[in-house]
Order: structure tokens, then sequence, then C-alpha cells
């Protein structure tokens, strides 16, 4: 049945209890509406500087209407601001030889690695985590170090990892294959690790799995990640495993309509016959999209599909813009799929400011901003920043052996 929908062209583990529900902060497009609604009370002058402030790529939201913003994922992304230091002071800290600490005076000037705003205190930002994050001195040198309960919690990520590892394999298998020379560089794959989530070593295990890669060096010294064998089982997008289970959702998730003047009057079942001719069948992402002719609907739907399937691949269902055109070339994306994304209201949200935005799956989340189905890291991740958000340890709560 799959196929008047598609072109024919080509070990979980136990939920982890989370100890305390991490707070959801403010959305930052309501803080801009708010400073916004000042605007007529101020002077002149600081008017101008608020209203060019807001018109900074940096505040200007992705979705220009308001009322097609769906605040509950706009604070997801909020959310990953919050805890930016912890993600990415975690990973940073445990890739350090044991005992995984760095001296405060080194660790102040690795703002971006550790993740806290250039020109303030890193010391600030650990303590806002006080079970996981501690000041130790040796030597009469101030460190930044791990607590004995993140020491603890890292050990259980590490278990999490080996358990999915077959699963990140697949994905990672998919994802070339998705590719138009089934081969990603390695450093590209590294880079984006957290938000297909891979371990942090993942790299250099590659090597372990020679039925399903190869790693080979290109002519310009860069180590990249090959496929070694094509399977024709996995060449089966999600979008076509879904219309299997629901076909009638799926034909209403995407419409690539067609332009018509007013001369032509069509009433609105008219206009739905006519879009869903011109957007069935979709173009398969694991086509030869070398192989459409560029700009035409085919193409489009095609890179559409392609995105929408490297998002089925990620951990939470989302990634940042940046992350996508990450693999720019390798997918065959140009530079207006930020017009394409936003056409396809129902299948994709965008999220985030004109300089940092993100694409989600809708469908994967519920109304509440919730992911509908949870992988084991996410649990994890989730139960992380519960204890972030504590100042003390509740003896009700207990690591997960």
């Amino acid at each position: 049945m799959a196929r008047r929908l598609f072109s024919a062209a080509r070990a979980l583990v136990p939920p982890v209890p989370v100890p305390a529900p991490a707070p959801v902060p403010a959305s930052s497009s309501a803080a801009a509406e708010a400073a916004a609604s000042l605007l007529p009370l101020l002077p002149c002058k600081r008017r101008k500087k608020l209203l060019k402030k807001l018109n900074s790529p940096r505040i200007a939201p992705i979705e220009p209407e308001a009322d097609r913003r769906v605040p509950a994922l706009d604070a997801v992304l909020d959310r990953d601001a919050a805890f930016r230091f912890l993600s990415r002071a975690r990973s940073f800290m445990a890739s350090l030889p044991p005992p995984h600490r760095i001296p405060l005076a080194e660790a102040g000037k690795l703002y971006r690695e550790l993740g806290f705003p250039r020109g303030r205190s890193v010391s600030r930002a650990a303590a806002r985590h006080p079970l996981l994050f501690h000041r130790t001195t040796v030597g009469s040198v101030p460190h930044l170090a791990f607590t004995p309960l993140m020491c603890s919690l890292l050990e259980e990520e590490r278990r999490v990892h080996e358990e999915l590892l077959p699963a990140r394999v697949l994905a990672v298998r998919k994802l070339l294959m998705l590719t138009a020379h089934r081969r990603l560089p390695l450093a590209k794959l590294h880079h984006c690790r957290a938000v297909l989530g891979l371990p942090d070593d993942f790299r250099d295990r590659v090597r372990d799995f020679p039925d399903d890669f190869r790693v080979a060096v290109d002519p310009d010294g860069l180590h990249v990640l090959e496929l070694a064998r094509w399977d024709p089982a996995l060449a089966v997008s999600a979008l076509e495993h879904d219309f299997m289970v629901d076909e009638r959702r799926v034909r209403r998730t995407f419409r690539f309509s067609v332009p018509h003047s007013r001369s032509m009057p069509l009433d609105g079942e008219e206009a739905e016959r006519l879009d869903a001719a011109t957007t069935f069948p979709l173009v398969s992402p694991y086509t030869n999209g070398a192989l459409l002719r560029p700009w035409t609907p085919e193409a489009e739907k095609y890179r559409v599909g392609v995105v929408h399937e490297f998002l089925s691949l990620t951990l939470e269902k989302r990634a940042l813009i940046h992350h996508v055109f990450e693999f720019k070339e390798e997918l065959g994306l140009t530079r207006h799929m930020y017009q394409s994304l936003r056409k396809q209201t129902r299948a994709f949200y965008l999220a985030g400011t004109e300089m940092n935005w993100a694409v989600f799956l809708r469908d994967a989340y519920d109304d509440d901003g919730v992911l509908r189905d949870k992988d084991p890291l996410v649990l994890f991740n989730e139960k992380l920043q519960g204890y972030a958000c504590m100042t003390e340890m509740d003896p009700r709560n207990t690591i997960a052996e």
C-alpha cells in the first residue's frame, strides 16, 4: 500500500526514575513580547535602542506570526539554554582523565567549551548545580570537579550508552544511506553526537563494526565514515512506517500546493484534490537525489523528506538548524530550506530566533510539548536535570543501580 504514497525509486533500558521535575523557564518569545509592550512608555532614545535590539536576529523569532507559535515547544529551547552549562561542562570534563577536574583559572577561559557566558564567573555557573559540581583545592590551587553523585550518574550514563549501542549503529547506518555518496566526515558526526544520542567515544569505536562501517581518509586528510553495505530493509523511511499504521494522518501531513489565479475559482474540496494530485506520490529520502532535476516539485519533496527522516533519527526528534546544515552537502540540502520547511506547518515547527532556530517534528510531541516516545537516554537526561535543580539530596531519592 505504501507505493500509493511514495515513489518506488530506490533493547530498551527500563525507565529511570526522575528525582524532581526540572522547572520550565519562561519562554524567550514571551519575554520579547513583554519588552515590546513597554515601547510606548519609554523616551525616544531608549525606545529606539530597545526596538533595534528586538529586531536583531538574536532576538527576533523565526516565526514572525504570533498566532502560529507554540509556546510549549518554544519552552523546550529555553530549557536547553537553562541547562547549557550542565550539558557542555559534563561532556567536556568527562573527557578529561580521572578524577575529571580542572583548575578554576583555566576553566574561566573555556566559556565556549563549558557553556557559560563570556565574562561571567564559572564558579557561579557551577554553584547553580551543587549536587553535581563542587570546588576543591589541590595543592593550594582551586579546581572545579565532579561530585561523587555526578561520577555515579556518569557511570550510569555509560551503561545506558552501552545498552543502546546497537540501536545507535543502526541509526548511523540509515544516516549514511541518506547521504549522496554513503559517507560522512567523522568530525561532523562527532560534532552532532548529542543530537543523535551517540556516546562521546563513538568515532573511536566505529572500527568495532567492520560489517557496517569503513573508515577512510579523503584527499584533504579528513577521516570519513563509509557505509560498508547497503541494506534494503533499512531503506524505509519513518513516514512509510507510519503510513502503514495511519494512512489518513500521513496524507494530511504534507501539502505541496499548486498556485492558481482567482480566474480559476475552486472550492475547498476541489483545491484539496488538486493539491493531493501534486503532493503524492512523495519521493523516498533514500532515493538518489542527484538524479532529480533541480527546483522541481520532486526535488523539493525529496529534500523535505530527507529533513523529516534526519529528524526522526535524532534523539529528541528535533535539531538546531546548524546541526541539520552540518550535513548540507552530504544530504543535498539548499539554502532555501527555510521556505520549504515553513510551508509544511503540519509536519514541522520552527522555534527559536532568526540567528539560532530549531526544527521540531510536530507529531513527535504532544500538546504540552512533551516527547511522546522517550528514549532511555532522554529519561536519563531528565533525571540528571532533576538533580541539577536540587540544592540538597532528598533521602527518598536514590540513584538507580
